[in-house]
């Protein structure tokens, strides 16, 4: 299996490189190799047909995402309109801004332009878009680009690894054609007209919602209060469409079927070959009826290959089976690597053989169930300390119960009632429903135990912990591992040198949020906007951030306090400032109104309130605060929204006091504001742009990047570098996500606006 396991580990190597690999040396390094496992003999052998096949890995997925790129949005085709013909694929998402629906392009009617073969689209009025129709329509697209930060949810990555190469707003005018009659066309109806059955049945709720979910995939209908309370439980997993349901419903098949045997024992076909394919169609049945997305494809070939080595002559031990499953779903998707499911999926399976691994007779159910949980908890704290950043405390009781609650007993009776024209049994899963949620409201209660991003030593330390913790009986000091694990579960990031401030500008689209740290204090900078949960929360739990000394609120604008209500809920705030009392209405009532002459020191930094003044007119950018925060030597400005006249204003009352190395560039950098007498009182050496990629108000501005260059300052914009990472110390030392975490799928910054150097001194 190691020739097998190496093929994996080229494929899963391809996504992570920088840049693909060149075929000018990679295709003669593997004719050398394969020249080197024909000549060699014994051990340097297999040496070299491991390389072989790791090489011959990595140029298939080097192939296949050519392949993929060759369809990507060209550059000068964003943002004007094209005109196509595309089916609805899916069930569309109607949100609290329009609906967001997968397309397949058919036909593209624009001259001299081209689309991917799938985009993602939205329609910001509301339109009515039925699953599997077709249509005539122009949109305006933009090539495939998320928030890039640290922590978190990587949208770039899944839209890669769903093929989703372009995203574009629909215009007006289009016109509905005839729909398609392909097959997956049919199952989209079917999917939808389930899922109407079971809304108009139950109505709009949260059972209905859930219910859906579990059969036909329609996980758009779970309101985010529910998604929280789910992440906050460890329970995520068991509400989408997962292995473990498909494989659960492949195995009830397969006892059904092993029944109906023992009932026909004069079947001329080998029963083994009956109960794989009951199992093989079962699955396929279901991933179908899920809308046949990427997870549930994965766990339909792993299925299908097992049930086809299982049912042949050959014996086949577990790891085996679990090896060749792997490379087949590799081999039909390499970009599943990207997906957390694919890892968590068969992460857990590994953990549950290798408890039972070199038993001399098999332990007993309830004992073969503890190893089991155990093995799956054990197995589970790293992976869900790196896609998620925390470990709910509750998790392995709540799945203990959860797992064969949903997958045993809730999903089959949903997907009976679904199949059967009984309203009964919907009535009655909704009621089994219902007392799901009843426990998942009561335990999402408790704590959980929030992780910081670990860097990848103590990853690779902690994954051999684990290993040792669940190893057989036979292997000695198993309690050794614990020791390995424990670093990773107590890690704490490196906080700043005492004197040293620490800038965090996050990347939260079109928007703000900046994190100063001290060597003992964090203050956040505005929220950026919509949900806290989206990027906020995830950055400051992977910094290690559990409490914040303050909050400050430049103004009432969305893209600066969006996020501030789901902040306040998840971490404690010690203090709270704000430019507007109305970014906090209805939820705290301590906030302290920014005014000039508001100072403090923390660990030898200096931070410093010079905007709004009392008495100002009312108007929300021009109330942002305005704080300056200086090391001994070095200084950032934070601006929030002000305009050129506040900026003037702000010049007359301080001048030269302005000055700092790192200017946080006014209203996102409109063309409205950073105006020539600000930036000559500051003198910054970086201007720093918060924007979003290809935003409506088309910031920053030409003009004013411009002024910023004409008074020398180097432009950092987070839409094209991502998160930045700013050390106010003795020198000035910069990180740029999208620069230190290089992928070949990833977006990358264009030249010219930013060329910057990752880190930097002066």
């Amino acid at each position: 299996m190691l020739p097998i396991a190496a093929f994996c580990a080229g494929i899963a190597l391809c996504a992570f490189l920088p840049e693909l690999p060149d075929a000018r040396w990679l295709w003669p390094t593997l004719a050398g190799a394969v020249v080197l496992a024909w000549r060699l003999d014994g051990s340097r052998r297999q040496i070299a047909l491991w390389l072989v096949c790791a090489l011959a890995g990595l140029g298939y997925a080097g192939w296949r995402a050519e392949l993929r790129l060759a369809e990507a949005l060209a550059p000068q085709w964003e943002g004007r309109p094209v005109e196509f013909v595309a089916v609805v694929r899916g069930l569309p998402d109607p949100g609290d801004y329009g609906v967001r629906l997968n397309a397949e392009v058919e036909q593209v009617l624009t001259p001299d332009a081209s689309l991917p073969s799938r985009v993602q689209l939205s329609d910001f009025r509301g339109g009515d878009w039925p699953a599997g129709s077709r249509w005539r329509l122009t949109a305006r697209f933009k090539a495939r680009h998320g928030t890039a930060n640290p922590f978190g949810f990587d949208g770039e990555a899944w839209m890669w690894s769903e093929g989703l190469l372009a995203s574009g707003s629909i215009g007006k005018g289009a016109v509905r054609l005839e729909d398609a009659q392909d097959a997956l066309a049919r199952i989209d109806r079917l999917r939808a007209a389930v899922q109407a059955r079971i809304r108009q049945v139950l109505g709009d709720t949260r059972e209905a919602a859930l219910i859906g979910a579990l059969t036909v995939g329609a996980q758009q209908a779970i309101a985010r209060a529910e998604w929280q309370r789910f992440s906050r439980t460890g329970l995520t997993h068991l509400v989408s469409i997962s292995g473990l349901h498909i494989t659960m419903v492949a195995g009830l098949a397969a006892a059904l079927a092993a029944g109906w045997l023992r009932l026909r024992p004069t079947l001329r076909v080998p029963p083994r070959l009956v109960i794989a394919a009951v199992t093989v169609l079962a699955a396929l049945a279901y991933a179908l009826l899920a809308g046949f997305s990427v997870p549930t494809q994965r766990t339909l070939f792993m299925l299908a290959c097992a049930a086809c080595l299982l049912a042949s002559r050959r014996a086949y031990t577990p790891f085996q089976v679990w090896w060749l499953a792997l490379a087949v779903v590799l081999l039909i998707d390499p970009f599943s690597v990207l997906a957390p499911g694919l890892w968590l999926s068969f992460g857990l399976v590994a953990a549950l053989m290798a408890a039972t691994l070199a038993r001399r007779r098999p332990p007993g159910k309830l004992r073969a169930a503890l190893a089991g949980q155990w093995a799956a908890l054990v197995m589970s704290l790293l992976p869900l300390a790196l896609f998620f950043g925390s470990l709910p405390l509750v998790s392995p009781l709540a799945n203990a119960v959860a797992i064969p609650y949903i997958s045993a007993l809730l999903t089959p009776l949903a997907l009976l009632a679904v199949a059967l024209p009984f309203d009964a049994l919907l009535f009655l899963a909704a009621k089994l429903a219902e007392g799901f949620f009843w426990a998942v409201d009561r335990l999402a209660l408790l704590p959980s135990w929030s992780l910081p991003g670990l860097p990848w030593p103590l990853l690779v330390l902690g994954a051999l912990g684990s290993l040792w913790l669940i190893a057989p009986r036979g292997v000695p000091l198993r309690g050794f591992g614990a020791l390995l694990l424990a670093p990773a579960l107590l890690y704490s990031p490196p906080r700043p040198e005492e004197g040293t401030l620490r800038v965090q500008v996050f990347d939260v689209g079109q928007g703000l949020s900046v994190l100063l740290q001290t060597a003992r204090h964090d203050l956040l900078y505005d929220t950026g906007p919509g949900q806290a949960e989206r990027v906020l929360l995830p950055q400051l739990a992977g910094l290690g951030v559990r409490r914040l000394d303050a909050l400050m609120l430049s103004h009432h604008d969305n893209d600066h306090d969006g996020a501030a209500a789901g902040l306040l809920a998840a971490v404690p705030v010690t203090r709270v400032w704000a430019g507007q009392s109305a970014s906090l209405a209805g939820l705290r009532d301590d906030a302290v109104p920014c005014a000039p002459g508001q100072s403090w020191v923390w660990d030898e930094i200096r931070f410093d309130v010079l905007w709004p003044p009392a008495g100002l007119a009312e108007e929300d950018n021009a109330h942002s605060c305005v704080l300056r925060v200086a090391t001994l030597t070095r200084a950032v400005l934070l601006t929030g929204d002000i305009g050129l006249r506040e900026e003037d204003d702000l010049v007359a009352r301080y001048g030269r006091a302005l000055a700092s190395d790192v200017l946080l560039a006014s209203h996102h950098g409109s063309r409205g504001a950073s105006g020539e007498a600000l930036l000559q009182a500051v003198a910054p050496h970086w201007g720093v742009f918060s924007a979003g990629y290809r935003n409506r108000y088309r910031h920053p501005h030409p003009q004013t990047l411009a002024r910023y260059r004409a008074q020398g300052a180097e432009v950092l914009r987070t839409d094209r570098l991502g998160a930045l990472q700013i050390e106010l110390g003795k020198t000035l030392a910069l990180g740029a996500f999208r620069r230190q975490a290089p992928r070949y799928w990833r977006v990358r910054a264009e030249a010219g606006d930013d060329e910057v150097t990752a880190a930097a001194g002066r």
